[in-house]
């Protein structure tokens, strides 16, 4: 971001409360965190449940803000030190909504291209692949985090300047119109959808509409020019393409997937000018890690008159011409589980639609990490080994992790902790029961169920023929970490997988420490 205090004032409907010596400063970046002000930020303070961001705004003067946003005049110390540093406290209606209306409008001096990315699983993951993949050659700008929500997708738009060349949007979505919200502030040129699964089902009640849901990101791509990144496996995909009218409006396609071999599952809108992006020859290292080759029989071209993509700018819209010959490269995955390959394939089909050659892409993904809490692996000082996947789980999660457990090489024990998943409503039962289905079917050595809803885990894992013997119950933290922690052995595999709101992180910690 580079505005001026008018500019921002114009842009939020805005007033001055103090005015600035020089209203022609430039504010390069926005924060509603005081602790993590950098100079010539605008503070931004936000009203929480706990803590009111209006209680801060001296404190984030003094360590380097240059202006404050408010809903009501701040503290007199507030005040008298924005007068002694000439620095502007503007009023705003809603200090949120002037977040995104800033943003909103910063899109439109920004003309980086804009990639946003969604989907049911993995999403985070995914955006890290596509942001290290777009790297490669350009500057890129991506969401932090996990910051997807009506506070994070401005943040990202605000966080790219005029040089920027490629911004990776990552899209959260809670209910029916959210990504259409997303989308209206952010503007993508680009969207990738990983897939669409079960979670979200208490919001949004049946699959078709989290479809739905996710569909707005495809109806938000400009016609014309836009470009729709989609998963040849998933069952949703046809529809999806279909109901946005994807080939009506002159969207491009490139269709990905983790096994799919070119024209294999791919979408029945797509014909000559998709590029299609899979993987051949998977398996997995010892430690969970992806080997495969990567091959792709499209590639980004000017006008389709030639297979090279003009990538010299991304911004140039680009267009597809099927290469006359498949290329492939051969990619190993420092992020672990089968399940990313996937992920992987839809963050090279948009490196390749930028221009970027192959050798560059697998070389990027090679180099992409996973964050803490995702398929983590961290070894105890007792010689055991704790994956933690603590931050999150679904479902479709839950399954790829025990998955990428079962094929990993191990010497001791395979040992599975789970806990209980979130927003799953009316089928939450029979996804938990689905959960134990399998975790017997790949005989865990040891399963551990924590909390109310992961007894169903444990129910359906018994029930499809693992021995009792081998399954424990818990409801708290503490009497699992009691199970666990004098019954682990050196050369064992601890899985260790829950919704966020299980905290199970507190538990990894208890066993590395």
């Amino acid at each position: 971001m580079r505005l001026n205090s008018k500019q921002i004032v114009l842009y939020t409907g805005g007033s001055f409360l103090i005015e600035p010596i020089d209203a022609s400063e430039i504010l390069t970046g926005i924060t509603w965190d005081s602790r993590n002000v950098r100079p010539g930020d605008l503070y931004v303070a936000l009203r929480g449940e706990r803590v009111d961001g209006h209680e801060f705004v001296e404190g984030a003067l003094r360590a380097g803000a240059r202006g404050a946003l408010v809903t009501v005049a701040p503290s007199k110390g507030a005040c008298v030190l924005a007068r002694e540093l000439g620095v502007p406290i503007i009023e705003v209606s809603d200090t949120m909504h002037a977040i995104e209306d800033l943003a909103r409008e910063w899109r439109h001096h920004i003309t980086a291209k804009v990639v946003a990315v969604t989907g049911s699983v993995g999403k985070t993951t995914t955006k890290n692949l596509v942001r290290d993949v777009c790297a490669a050659k350009y500057r890129t700008v991506a969401t932090e985090g996990n910051q997807n929500n009506e506070l994070g997708v401005p943040n990202t738009v605000l966080a790219a300047n005029p040089d920027t060349d490629v911004v990776v949007v990552e899209m959260g979505m809670r209910g029916l119109g959210q990504i259409k919200q997303l989308c209206d502030i952010a503007r993508p040129d680009w969207g990738l959808i990983s897939n669409v699964g079960e979670c979200h089902m208490e919001l949004l009640g049946t699959k078709e509409n989290i479809m739905r849901a996710k569909r707005e990101l495809l109806d938000a791509l400009p016609d014309g020019s836009g470009i729709a990144f989609l998963n040849a496996e998933d069952a949703c995909t046809d529809q999806m393409a279909a109901d946005a009218r994807l080939r009506e409006r002159h969207v491009r396609m490139a269709l990905f997937g983790g096994k799919a071999a070119a024209g294999e599952g791919a979408c029945k809108q797509g014909v000559d000018d998709t590029m299609r992006v899979w993987a051949r020859d998977v398996r997995l290292d010892a430690e969970g890690r992806p080997e495969f080759v990567l091959c792709v029989d499209g590639v980004a071209s000017v006008a389709g008159k030639t297979p090279v993509a003009a990538a010299t700018d991304p911004r140039t819209p680009a267009l597809f011409a099927l290469a006359p010959d498949t290329q492939e490269a051969r990619c190993h995955l420092s992020v672990r589980g089968e399940h990313n390959v996937t992920n992987a394939c839809s963050a090279a089909a948009v490196g390749l639609a930028l221009g970027i050659d192959i050798s560059s892409v697998v070389e990027a993904l090679s180099e992409s990490l996973s964050e803490a809490g995702r398929l983590e692996m961290l070894t105890a000082r007792d010689g055991f080994v704790v994956i933690n996947d603590a931050y999150n789980a679904n479902p479709d999660s839950m399954k790829a992790a025990l998955g990428m457990l079962a094929a990993m090489d191990v010497r001791g024990r395979r040992i599975a902790v789970l806990g209980d998943m979130g927003e799953l409503g009316a089928v939450e039962v029979a996804c938990h029961r689905g959960v134990g289905e399998v975790a017997a079917r790949l005989a865990m050595d040891e399963l551990i169920c924590i909390g109310g809803l992961s007894q169903h885990i444990a129910d359906a894992a018994i029930e499809a023929g693992m021995p009792e013997a081998h399954v424990f119950r818990a409801m708290t933290l503490a009497e699992a970490f009691e199970r666990i922690e004098g019954n682990l052995m050196k050369d064992d595999v601890v899985l260790v997988k829950a919704s966020h709101f299980m905290r199970l992180d507190r538990l990894v910690e208890g066993l590395v420490s």
